[in-house]
């Protein structure tokens, strides 16, 4: 029988159902969860949609609507895999004992495969435009070939950082201990007095045989995230300096020049500045307190736990996956705030027609547009030279009077017309 005074102070099983969390916290996190999930999904599937009507259309390359369908696919499976699971085992069963260790393997190994697919796509993205935006003259051999290339490789490495995860994770009792484990004096002397042998509870859990390998793949994971924030802040970095540089630049020669660029323009440039800072806010802000939470498993085993530190980790688990799950959902909004024909086209699909034109057609009916209105100025002013001319001949002597001019000689003719006017038009 265990010392209630040297375990009340440490996670034990008699402490369960206090932790659990209450059924107002239960339903709203459900409720939460089901907002995020359907505007996830409809928001990420609207814009696969929309990616590759601008393609079509020809608003939009195919190397950024590859990598945007890319990252599109992985946060609809980051959304369909966790929060389902979650949503059973973490918030209305915490504690149940779960059924099927290969269920349990495959699990993990897919939702961090798809997690890291989502944050190395954001990296690729970002690549993209720092190399479209500050090495133009390099964009093109980027594109083609190489962006489904890289795109795999996304993929690729996504799979190797979540490789460790089948060996380390299994169903087992959560407070086994592990073998030959460094305890310090005081907690392995209250360790071996609350633990109780032969217990029938397990979950879903790293296995106290692999803990070496579980360690090491959390914090070789965290490594891998805290190099692509800290790639994608420098990029953006870059790429802020290049558009701040651009609209400086444009705003020096306008005053030389006495031309004033547009405020569409201005704003453009604007708007893409603050879409690269909100992509390195949402990576930092939504994936942290994940990453603080994964910490906190690999840091101490959970037979040293204290009820302390199990509560604090409790209460940043419901934390991180409300915002893990809510970066899997913001991609769409910022395409939205960045681009005024992603925002009309996605307007379209969701009304379920869609009438924009192509940027070609567009730009020729622009031209068009302007001929009438130059045609018919043109012949305005030929016929007033032509009633010009003849009233000076009428208000001459008839002996002065010289041969009247026609259409021949003021360049009228319908021959010389038919030549004419083409060029006309193309002006």
């Amino acid at each position: 029988m265990a010392d209630t005074s040297a375990c009340k102070d440490f996670f034990t099983y008699a402490v369960l159902p206090e932790l659990e969390p209450s059924l107002a916290i239960k339903v709203f996190i459900t409720l939460l969860y089901v907002v995020l999930l359907l505007v996830g999904i409809i928001g990420n599937g609207i814009t696969i949609k929309v990616t590759q009507v601008l393609k079509t259309k020809g608003y939009l390359q195919k190397s950024v609507t590859d990598h945007m369908v890319s990252l599109a696919c992985s946060d609809i499976l980051v959304l369909l895999l966790g929060m389902p699971v979650d949503l059973y085992s973490s918030i209305w069963y915490p504690f149940l004992s779960a059924a099927g260790n290969a269920s349990c393997k495959i699990y993990q190994f897919l939702f961090e495969t798809c997690s890291y697919a989502t944050i190395l796509n954001v990296a690729t993205l970002c690549f993209e435009r720092y190399v479209a935006i500050c090495h133009p003259f390099k964009y093109k051999s980027l594109s083609g070939s190489r962006t489904i290339k890289m795109i795999c490789c996304v993929w690729l490495a996504s799979v190797f950082i979540a490789l460790p995860l089948p060996f380390a994770m299994g169903v087992e009792d959560p407070l086994k201990p592990i073998p030959n484990f460094n305890y310090t004096i005081k907690s392995r002397r209250r360790h071996t007095n609350c633990y109780v042998k032969n217990s029938n509870f397990s979950i879903c859990t790293n296995l106290t045989s692999m803990w070496k390998v579980y360690q090491f793949s959390v914090f070789f994971a965290f490594i891998a995230y805290i190099v692509v924030l800290a790639s994608v802040s420098f990029m953006c970095h870059k790429m802020m300096n290049a558009l701040k540089a651009t609209l400086a630049g444009t705003e020096r020669e306008s005053k030389s020049d006495g031309k004033h660029e547009s405020q569409r323009t201005r704003a453009s440039r604007k708007q893409t500045i603050i879409f690269l800072g909100l992509i390195v806010a949402a990576l930092a802000g939504c994936w942290m307190p994940n990453q603080i939470r994964r910490i906190m498993l690999a840091a101490v085993p959970k037979t040293e736990w204290t009820l302390k530190y199990f509560r604090a980790y409790n209460i940043i688990h419901y934390i991180a996956d409300c915002f893990f799950y809510l970066s899997s959902v913001l991609n769409p909004f910022l395409y939205n705030l960045s681009s005024k024909y992603f925002r009309q086209v996605f307007l379209q699909v969701l009304r379920g027609k869609v009438t924009i034109e192509h940027v070609n057609k567009k730009a020729l009916d622009s031209t068009y547009s302007r001929r009438p209105l130059l045609i018919s100025t043109l012949r305005r002013s030929f016929s007033k030279a032509k009633q010009s001319r003849r009233h000076k001949e009428n208000a001459r002597p008839e002996g002065d009077k010289e041969t009247p001019p026609t259409e021949e000689n003021i360049g009228l003719s319908d021959k010389t017309s038919s030549k004419s006017e083409p060029n006309e038009i193309e002006v």
